[in-house]
């Protein structure tokens, strides 16, 4: 059985990474309320579903993509449903064609692995080239939904706190 906790309001007793520790700073810094549940290795999308249904709104996917230079790299947001179809992303953007980073420049710019990818990231210095990419159906819903940068803990946050708190000073592009 997929362990979930109960939907704790506090940041965690010990932090695992120092993007989960920023995390609750920022959070606490800007007045973001939150709810969060600790879990086994949320994984799959069946490990999501059982996330999803304690905390009560589906868990956004983030993709970590980038060019064949490996100059330019893209956080993109969107609905865990939706394929990610590369020529539809490229075509959004007019960039050339993208492909998945590896593990070791996820982690170098986002201090996170493989499994935790988080638009939370941004708040990071070395992530600051890293373009931050949203469907619009994500930003425009009432609720969002990720990891906290560990594959063990999901939080829920209000989008526009999302938007206007957490991200006010990034830039984000939205597509359809």
């Amino acid at each position: 059985m997929f362990k979930v906790s109960d939907i704790i309001t506090t940041p965690p007793a010990a932090f695992s990474t120092e993007l989960q520790r920023q995390v609750y700073a920022a959070f606490a810094q800007r007045g973001i309320p939150f709810g969060r549940v600790d879990t086994d290795p949320g994984l799959t999308m069946e490990d999501c579903q059982h996330i999803d249904a304690k905390i009560g709104v589906r868990i956004v996917k983030t993709i970590f993509v980038c060019n064949r230079q490996q100059t330019e790299f893209y956080l993109y947001v969107t609905t865990d449903d939706k394929p990610f179809v590369t020529r539809d992303f490229c075509g959004a953007l007019g960039i050339p064609r993208v492909s998945f980073a590896s593990a070791e420049k996820l982690w170098e710019l986002t201090g996170v692995e493989v499994g935790a990818t988080t638009i939370l990231s941004a708040i990071l210095p070395q992530a600051a080239g890293v373009h931050l990419v949203m469907d619009r159906a994500v930003a425009e819903s009432e609720w969002f939904a990720c990891t906290d940068g560990t594959a063990t803990c999901f939080v829920k946050l209000r989008t526009r706190d999302l938007l206007d708190k957490y991200l006010k000073d990034k830039e984000l592009t939205l597509i359809d």
